[in-house]
């Protein structure tokens, strides 16, 4: 791989541009938002994003869309290789791609088409060959089924203040009127404004924020056992039937079975 500064890009006269760079574990860009929107694909490790609005997953071999002009951190959980493709809010639009955060599965004729556009000129030719993989690159994006690897934090501080508390010591054993009593709110007024400002329930989004923990913690190399009880649930196998029912496959086959 090869490391690239995207300062150039972001008013490169080019509909679509893709580039690569490695990252140290623990490196944290701290907000910032770009002209173009950004596809960040995590070929090895796993990256963070967080906006105002929520805070977005993104496992091996996946990635997150973050469109034009939306404020983000990033922070990189293990060393990491991304592959960035950076997209015009005019292209964006036009594929399709939406106006909010999100994170999307990645198929292997998109990789494909990824490692092939990170050896292109910045300058490559739209109306030749290139140009025309570029523009299936940017449709087989727009084409991504997405994942559900998002936690939404809510607007209200006293919510807010709790969410973030869950980030930090994530738990399924988290008692609701024990987080109600953390927002200086009784149980009924927490519940009916959390999944006001949420659109889920404090138990689903709790269940989200777990699941995403294990993620991490399961490509750190920690056991399914280990995991499942560090963060509270009853057993190992309850953790696997609540993974796989969320993301598809057992979390000892997730992060291995990539495309």
């Amino acid at each position: 791989m090869r490391n690239v500064s995207i300062d150039p890009y972001e008013h490169l006269p080019r509909s679509v541009v893709v580039a690569t760079n490695d990252y140290p574990a623990g490196l944290t860009f701290p907000a910032h938002a770009h002209a173009r929107g950004q596809f960040a694909l995590a070929s090895r490790g796993m990256i963070t994003v967080s906006t105002p609005e929520g805070r977005w997953f993104v496992p091996p071999q996946r990635a997150c869309w973050v469109p034009a002009g939306v404020t983000h951190e990033m922070t990189m959980s293990g060393p990491v290789t991304m592959l960035n493709t950076f997209v015009t809010p005019e292209a964006s639009a036009s594929a399709g791609l939406p106006a909010e955060c999100c994170v999307y599965a990645v198929s292997p004729l998109l990789r494909q088409l990824l490692d092939y556009a990170i050896d292109l000129p910045p300058m490559y030719d739209e109306d030749a060959r290139d140009g025309k993989l570029m523009a299936l690159l940017l449709a087989e994006i727009a084409a991504m089924p997405r994942l559900m690897l998002h936690a939404p934090l809510p607007a209200d501080a006293r919510l807010a203040k709790v969410c973030r508390n869950v980030f930090a010591s994530p738990s399924m054993a988290l008692d609701l009127d024990a987080v109600a009593a953390m927002a200086s709110m009784s149980r009924r007024t927490f519940t009916r404004h959390f999944r006001e400002e949420t659109g889920v329930s404090f138990a689903q989004w709790r269940h989200q924020v777990c699941l995403m923990a294990a993620l991490e913690r399961l490509s750190d190399g920690q056991s399914v056992t280990r995991v499942a009880f560090d963060l509270g649930y009853g057993s190992p196998s309850a953790f696997t039937a609540a993974f796989r029912r969320v993301l598809g496959d057992a979390p000892s086959r997730y992060l291995t079975d990539l495309p």
